[in-house]
């Protein structure tokens, strides 16, 4: 723990609602112990059945059981903070859009070119308020779209492998700048690991690339309706990643990228990411792992908008001053994204650069700040790996707990 963090948590939060963190900590490692994560990749498997008989860790039925003791000792070989490459507070262009926005149409889904690739790496590049980049938008062919941002970009960059043309090549990125992440969203909800991501995943990590993990449990589908219900289910799943890397190669440098996500019923419990909630939430999961010193890649800043209205940019902008107001260490989907993250705008990049350098702390909104809801993890314990749509807890506190 980082008690100079803590005390830093505490006056931005609030005492009461930094032991909610520090209970939403407690509360993953019951869920890993008691729940255990489905995994069938035998290399990850295996990792965990060499600690079987010292009690740290139980594989059973295509299931990883892991104590808390294995977390803890996993979490001492990670490096901290103050080891990574890229400072506190840095916004990126990052995310992965399947289309761009026609901005001059005001209409989406256009196939994203190299093009589009090298723009937005030029604004990256050419933008002090911009820290770092991620793919922001697909291309079919990984290492033509590495190689780009490589050659236009000369800040942190993070991109996916999924194939082994595109592990060598990042590979020979790394060592030449040592700046750069691999990015896996490792499990999907409920607890389960992406079977056709594991692979990769284990080569990357014996390949010693820093890796940055994602998940994203959305509450009120696969996680309880509360701040910590969905933190707890978020931060769980995310540690059985990092736990799974530090097991294959010690030392190998995680980022925790949990992207705690709210179901909004008015839109037939579709993720709302223009809510306030949504932002706290965020930088609410970056304080806890700041506090267990692991870098840490949250999402902000973005909109429920499909199109380039003023709400998008008020939007943007409430989220940048949360970041502000509260602190962070690197914050994704901090300037682009319409609805959904489906369509990626060059005209909201620039416009949400432009933005966030005559943004402050005291532009952001006065927000409630959470404290432990003891229903969460009654509902965890109620629903286990079911959804999570009729449980009380979601039902009782529909427009109450989540607030735009």
């Amino acid at each position: 723990m980082n008690n100079k963090q803590i005390e830093e948590s505490v006056a931005l939060f609030g005492k009461p609602t930094v032991d909610m963190l520090l209970q939403v900590h407690e509360d993953a490692l019951w869920i890993l112990e008691n729940m255990g994560v489905g995994c069938k990749q035998p290399d990850m498997v295996n990792a965990f059945k060499k600690y079987e008989a010292e009690g740290l860790a139980v594989t059973y039925d295509d299931r990883v059981y892991v104590m808390g003791d294995l977390v803890k000792k996993c979490l001492q070989t990670v490096p901290g903070v103050s080891d990574f490459f890229v400072p506190l507070n840095s916004f990126f262009i990052g995310g992965t859009a399947p289309y761009i926005y026609d901005d001059a149409a005001g209409k989406g889904g256009v196939m994203p070119t190299e093009e589009h690739v090298r723009r937005i790496a030029q604004i990256a590049e050419q933008n002090t308020a911009v820290n770092g980049m991620g793919r922001a938008v697909k291309l079919k062919d990984e290492v033509v779209q590495m190689n780009i941002m490589d050659q236009m970009c000369s800040k942190p960059l993070y991109f996916a492998v999924t194939s082994e043309a595109s592990l060598n090549r990042a590979v020979e990125i790394y060592e030449k700048r040592k700046d750069i992440m691999i990015v896996f969203c490792l499990t999907r909800p409920p607890l389960e690991v992406s079977e056709n991501f594991s692979e990769n995943f284990v080569s990357v990590v014996q390949a010693g690339l820093p890796v940055f993990i994602s998940a994203m449990p959305m509450a009120g589908i696969s996680a309880p309706y509360c701040y910590n219900g969905v933190l707890a289910m978020t931060h769980a799943e995310v540690l059985f990643g990092i736990c799974a890397a530090q097991l294959l190669n010690p030392g190998a440098m995680c980022i925790h990228a949990g992207y705690p996500t709210i179901a909004d019923p008015r839109i037939e419990y579709n993720p709302n990411y223009g809510l306030i909630s949504h932002n706290l939430l965020n930088l609410l999961m970056t304080h806890l792992n700041l506090i267990l010193d692991i870098p840490t890649f949250q999402s902000a800043c973005t909109t429920h908008e499909e199109h380039l209205t003023e709400k998008a940019y008020a939007d943007a902008k409430m989220g940048q001053a949360m970041c502000l107001k509260y602190g962070f260490h690197m914050i994704r989907h901090s300037f682009s994204f319409l609805r959904y993250l489906i369509d990626f705008s060059i005209e909201k990049l620039e416009k949400g650069i432009e933005i966030l350098e005559s943004t402050t702390p005291d532009d952001a909104p006065d927000v409630e700040m959470p404290v432990y809801d003891e229903r969460g993890m009654e509902s965890v314990m109620n629903i286990g790996l079911g959804m999570y749509m009729d449980d009380s807890l979601t039902t009782a506190n529909l427009g109450k707990i989540f607030v735009e």
